[in-house]
């Protein structure tokens, strides 16, 4: 009886328990509905949803979130003051991730806080924390790594590409995302 040669994702389980995927799936369902058919202008309605299934949003009303935007696990995002993520960005929060007060993630970023262990023939999922900094701006379409860090008022040039901690007050752009110069505090 001949043995199948080992394969990517040989033996591979959900990491997730039942009631992840309970939640998961009730909240796929609010966010295909309420949550997407939300007028653009109820940033606070979409914000409280996301609190109502465990996101740390201490408050509500002074985060904007577009109706378009995709998040995984709403237990798994939080979302400072003065914070916001724009239109069709992709929050694939498989890892905590963090936007401190008056983040910006502009339209179809793509934050993605998990991968696998590809040396493991099952690709054992690794969920990693992305923290994007106080002020730091994300332009559009960037796609930020698990376990990167923005530092605060940091700015990320169009379709970049970070899989790697950013200081704090830089310009940075690329893929590789490399930094570029100091950024000086903005002014009235």
């Amino acid at each position: 009886m001949p043995t199948e040669d080992p394969y990517l994702g040989q033996g591979t389980s959900t990491p997730f328990s039942t009631r992840e995927i309970v939640a998961r799936t009730l909240w796929r369902l609010v966010q295909s509905t309420l949550f997407r058919w939300s007028p653009r202008t109820m940033h606070g309605f979409r914000a409280r949803l996301l609190k109502l299934f465990g996101a740390d949003i201490p408050e509500p009303a002074k985060v904007v979130i577009f109706p378009t935007v995709s998040i995984v696990f709403p237990s798994k995002l939080s979302l400072a003051p003065r914070s916001m993520i724009g239109p069709s960005v992709i929050v694939y929060n498989l890892g905590i991730i963090t936007l401190k007060r008056g983040a910006n993630v502009s339209q179809y970023c793509h934050l993605c806080a998990g991968t696998h262990d590809y040396n493991v023939w099952k690709m054992p999922l690794l969920a990693k924390p992305i923290t994007i900094g106080e002020n730091a701006w994300l332009g559009t379409d960037v796609f930020v790594g698990p376990g990167v860090t923005i530092g605060d008022l940091s700015v990320i040039g169009a379709r970049s590409v970070v899989v790697k901690d950013v200081p704090a007050g830089k310009v940075c752009a690329g893929n590789p995302c490399r930094v570029l110069k100091d950024r000086n505090p903005p002014f009235a």
